[in-house]
């Protein structure tokens, strides 16, 4: 095999030409809307707003927050600053700033002012066509390499588990901006290319399923222009052009001229297809590359991208067959599908890996609480916390209950195993099933020991992480990084004293410290009664468990039933925070400022039924993101 080996590389080794060519990345687009909207006045409509309600702690003397108000005098001081002036937009947002026992502005005043903070300081509108921002092609991941290999050839040995991990972004592992093509990674294409075309000829029943041929050694060069065309349409997910398959055709003749057998020769056009670019990216191509107007994508494009989205694969024959046929734009035909994938088995792909992502159990793998002080934490009992979370969000998926049993359920799913850690009896079986609980302990996410042992210290329960996990995945308001120089709170401080909150309120006393702390530590001060394992504790050693909390905007809670209850309050926000998190796996880019304009609105159109699972996927994939994209300025197709 080495002549197929010298050939193919050359073909891969021209990846980095090709992708030249086949670039899509867009540039970030201003407002763009055929409807004017009122502009108001930095000095008459904004100032004495923020003036009012703001500068009262925002100012030369207090500085709260690290914030001083009197320095921006004008819309050009504040576009210097835009980081900060984000989390301005957020606190206003949020509800979280001005702080309670202030007055706060009227609803048609923050009205104005974030709408100008939208289109004079982020410059964006959320008038008119939407942006559906910009879209970097990106490489198949490792999983859905897998996959995709498994439905296209019916090998399923997994070929990139031998490939270097995936870069991650903005929490997934499938982010255009990120996913990089080294060298070694090259070599590990051709490598697994002509792995698993071996694999194919070897298995005589694969072989015939899949190539339509009765055995390898029934190949004729008459069957080369058939069996390329279907594999190489399969493999681009979309149809092979005349050209396409005439250079593999001729790849193929030319090997059988310098004496291989036609079944060796076919092994290298199919290798030639399987180190493509066209295989191995997700390659969108524009009608008119000199326009930067928004166009919708394909139907082959969308039936990829929705493919890849619940599936982690390529499109069957059902969703490619509608593409065909030009139907998947019809009324009601993206709505079937969407249902009908997350029937299959395949979604089994969506509903492990997005929440074990959202939800940053992965690292589970490599969390090692403190073997003395909790020996009954076990690989097998690191399993069984990432398995309920799995089946808990598949139940909420496939039945298409609310989002909002993810904050708070009466029910969850246990194996024995599992069970006798959390001290629930009437479960007897090794394997899994769904269980109500008979107390208000515990209920959703928060409360399940998966995310419970990963925002804790191998020692102790960590507030802080607990709190700042919260913040980041179910109310979406990341707390800016901590600032230089501050160390973190030590096992071994002999200066601070008393229980873990009493010393961490110690430490806190750093004014650098107490303004984000104050929201992120009183969050992770209510799942206090779970200890670093997520076991309920009364008592953190001979001390009685505080887990009372009060929030920035006046909410009080006592342990973590009434914190649930105060997050349930929040439902627009975890709405928000669960709808950016899926829009970014689904698009395979980071959101940025102007996509709030398209969650927004699929927020309220969710609200109207109690935010269903499946309505707000389906939202997701009717959207502009999803379905549109916009060209780079003079780009070749």
């Amino acid at each position: 095999m080495v002549i197929f080996n010298t050939k193919l590389k050359m073909v891969l080794l021209s990846i980095p030409a090709m992708l030249v060519m086949f670039t899509i990345a867009s540039s970030v687009p201003k407002a763009h809307s055929a409807d004017k909207e009122p502009i108001a006045n930095f000095d008459n409509d904004i100032y004495p707003v923020l003036k009012k309600h703001c500068q009262g702690c925002h100012n030369d003397k207090r500085k709260s927050g690290g914030f001083n108000l009197s320095k921006y005098k004008n819309l050009a001081d504040i576009k210097k600053d835009m980081k900060t002036w984000e989390r301005v937009a957020d606190n206003l947002r949020t509800g979280d700033m001005p702080p309670p026992g202030k007055p706060k502005p009227t609803n048609m005043q923050l009205d104005v002012v974030n709408r100008w903070m939208d289109t004079q300081v982020f410059e964006f509108s959320c008038v008119g066509q939407k942006d559906p921002g910009k879209v970097t092609m990106r490489r198949l991941n490792r999983l859905e390499y897998n996959n995709t290999t498994r439905d296209l050839l019916g090998v399923n040995f997994k070929p990139a588990e031998e490939f270097p991990a995936d870069d991650v972004g903005y929490g997934f592992d499938n982010i255009g901006d990120v996913l990089t093509m080294p060298p070694i990674l090259m070599e590990k294409y051709l490598d697994s290319a002509e792995d698993i075309i071996e694999m194919v000829f070897k298995n005589r029943f694969v072989f015939t399923k899949y190539l339509k041929v009765p055995s390898p050694e029934k190949v004729t060069s008459a069957d080369f222009p058939k069996i390329l065309e279907d594999i190489a349409t399969k493999a681009y997910r979309r149809p092979a052009t005349n050209d396409e398959v005439e250079k593999l055709v001729k790849l193929c003749e030319m090997l059988v001229k310098k004496g291989e057998t036609p079944s060796n020769a076919l092994k290298a056009g199919l290798q030639a297809i399987l180190v493509s670019p066209k295989f191995l990216f997700h390659v969108e191509i524009d009608p008119d590359p000199n326009s930067t107007a928004p166009h919708q994508v394909n139907q082959f494009e969308l039936a990829n991208r929705l493919s890849y989205f619940l599936w982690s694969t390529m499109p069957d024959s059902v969703l490619f067959d509608l593409a065909k046929q030009n139907k998947l734009y019809e009324k009601g035909v993206i709505e079937e599908q969407v249902t009908r994938m997350l029937k299959d088995p395949k979604a089994k792909a969506f509903t492990l890996n997005f929440p074990e992502q959202w939800l940053h159990l992965r690292n589970l793998k490599t969390i090692n609480p403190d073997k003395a002080k909790f020996p009954t934490f076990t690989d097998a009992l690191r399993d069984d916390m990432s398995k309920e979370a799995e089946l808990f969000f598949e139940y909420i998926t496939k039945e298409n209950r609310s989002i909002l049993e993810l904050l708070d359920a009466d029910y969850t799913f246990l194996n024995l195993r599992l069970a006798t850690h959390y001290g629930i009896k009437n479960v007897t079986k090794p394997e899994f099933t769904k269980v109500t609980f008979t107390d208000n302990r515990r209920g959703g996410v928060l409360t399940q020991a998966g995310v419970l042992t990963i925002t804790s210290n191998p020692t102790r329960t960590s507030p802080v992480k607990r709190g700042k996990w919260v913040l980041d995945n179910i109310l979406g308001t990341p707390p800016p990084p901590p600032p230089p120089n501050v160390e973190e709170l030590k096992e071994d401080d002999k200066a601070l004293t008393g229980t873990l909150r009493q010393r961490m309120e110690q430490h806190r006393a750093n004014p650098n410290c107490a303004t984000c702390h104050l929201k992120m530590d009183a969050l992770g001060y209510g799942l206090e009664n779970f200890n670093p394992v997520g076991i309920w504790r009364d008592n953190d050693g001979d001390k009685p468990i505080d887990a009372s909390g009060d929030l920035p905007g006046g909410e009080k809670f006592n342990g973590p039933a009434e914190l649930r209850k105060i997050l349930l309050t929040k439902s627009d926000l975890f709405a928000h925070c669960l709808c950016e998190k899926l829009l970014t796996y689904a698009t395979g880019r980071g959101m940025e400022r102007a996509d709030n304009c398209t969650i927004d609105t699929i927020v309220e159109k969710t609200k109207k039924d109690n935010f269903k699972m499946q309505d707000l996927i389906i939202e997701i994939v009717k959207s502009e993101p999803f379905q549109m994209r916009k060209a780079k300025r003079g780009a070749k197709s």
